[in-house]
């Protein structure tokens, strides 16, 4: 039997309809060479595998392991020469794998791509088109919420995909140690597209690979369990992944947001649960640290590398909320 091409991962949690849309949208690609990994962070009612008209393979861990190890689990197990992220509660249109593959043979310089993210309920609007690492260490989106026919169209390189839906090369996502355990959800994706930064590969935003995403349908957006992990990795990746230099000049940044989300927060009534992340970042800084001794001792480009693609704008994220 020969191995399909693309190995497509859904890590399942939440609504039951939103899985059946995912792989219904799935079922109308143009592009059919290729398999699909479930992992059932769930459990509770078996999933059904039957109606669809292409490989899948549920995977049942037997408890809630996160996004992280989830997926890292998929990969490991996984036939394809490219893994493909997809959450389930996004939907590809049509065109949406045929148009990374394309991207990704007449642009053999990248090895790992970002879909073009239009919110589902309201498709006039950008979800994002590839994510954008601040100074201060926040990430956030590229475009998001702006209009659709205005921004985003564009191939591009950008710092990194959204995991909702973006595609890697298999042996290179393996080699860098995939997505960081102890992160279990947010921010994972982040810290993967800095790693592979540090290791010279580049992320390229694939304009037509058109994405309707629901966006944390499976949590929500502004739930304390968001605000926890959001805040906790972020600190990490920081912390891990930054050329000493950069770190140095951009921590008063980091400093100043740190303050300034909290005020935020604690506006919103969930000021207690963003110092318990921060707090809990704290106490795991020396074994952070020891990963970056790793990470940096890895790494093989020039600190302007990374510097460059890191927005500097120093209100972009003030700005960003008003959107």
């Amino acid at each position: 039997m020969i191995a399909p091409l693309i190995s497509i991962i859904i890590v399942h949690w939440g609504q039951q309809s939103y899985l059946s849309s995912c792989l219904t949208s799935l079922e109308s690609q143009t592009y059919k060479d290729f398999e699909v990994f479930i992992v059932d962070n769930q459990g509770g009612s078996p999933i059904r595998t039957d109606k669809w008209h292409f490989p899948i393979r549920v995977l049942s861990p037997g408890e809630n392991i996160g996004y992280t190890a989830a997926n890292n689990l998929a990969v490991s197990l996984a036939n394809g020469h490219w893994v493909v992220l997809l959450n389930n509660d996004a939907y590809p249109a049509p065109t949406w794998l045929g148009n990374l593959l394309k991207a990704a043979n007449e642009n053999p310089n990248y090895t790992f791509f970002a879909s073009r993210l239009l919110r589902n309920e309201k498709p006039e609007r950008l979800d994002g088109a590839g994510d954008i690492y601040h100074i201060s260490g926040l990430a956030w989106r590229q475009f998001y919420n702006m209009p659709a026919d205005q921004f985003g169209l564009q191939s591009e390189e950008v710092f990194g995909p959204c995991a909702a839906a973006a595609m890697y090369k298999r042996d290179i996502f393996l080699q860098v140690g995939g997505f960081d355990e102890d992160y279990f959800a947010y921010h994972e994706d982040v810290d993967l597209s800095f790693r592979l930064r540090l290791n010279g590969y580049k992320c390229l935003y694939v304009h037509d690979a058109v994405v309707y995403h629901v966006g944390s349908g499976s949590i929500g957006v502004r739930s304390d369990f968001a605000v926890y992990y959001g805040h906790r990795n972020m600190v990490w990746t920081l912390v891990k992944n930054m050329p000493a230099p950069l770190l140095i000049k951009y921590m008063p940044v980091h400093l100043l947001y740190t303050l300034i989300m909290w005020v935020y927060y604690t506006s919103r009534g969930q000021g207690c649960i963003f110092i318990r992340a921060k707090l809990d970042a704290i106490k795991s800084l020396r074994q952070m640290w020891q990963k970056r001794k790793a990470i940096q001792a890895e790494s093989i480009v020039e600190v302007n590398d990374i510097n460059q693609y890191i927005s500097k704008n120093l209100l972009a994220p003030i700005l960003l909320r008003k959107v």
